[in-house]
């Protein structure tokens, strides 16, 4: 079991350990909450000033919406926990080949 957090025999220092854990996560999550709200606002400002082209604001969403991507896999989900690097393998190998098939087709497209 690679999830098993190893235990000392002292079941109080157990739960005292899993406490702290629990809110250093819980902390974790609640300051990238704030930051994707943050993020979601500066978007919405983005798009409702009317001095940026849509050259610059394209970008800058898509750009910020990879952002609360990463944020939500590493937060959210757990990802930078330890036992999930199969799941990342798949999901990594998943984007590549996605952003490799919308590059081919574009520059079949385009060209």
């Amino acid at each position: 079991m690679a999830n098993q957090q190893p235990t000392s025999g002292n079941p109080r220092v157990d739960i005292e350990y899993r406490r702290k854990k629990s809110a250093e996560e819980m902390r974790y999550q609640v300051i990238t909450f704030a930051l994707m709200i943050f993020l979601t606002l500066v978007s919405f400002v983005a798009v409702g000033y009317g001095e940026f082209s849509g050259w610059f604001i394209v970008p800058f969403i898509l750009l910020l919406a990879v952002v609360q991507v990463i944020f939500q896999l590493y937060y959210f989900m757990h990802m930078s926990h330890k036992g999930h690097e199969a799941p990342q393998i798949f999901l990594y190998s998943g984007a590549f080949i996605g952003a490799a098939t919308v590059l081919a087709f574009m520059t079949v497209i385009w060209w």
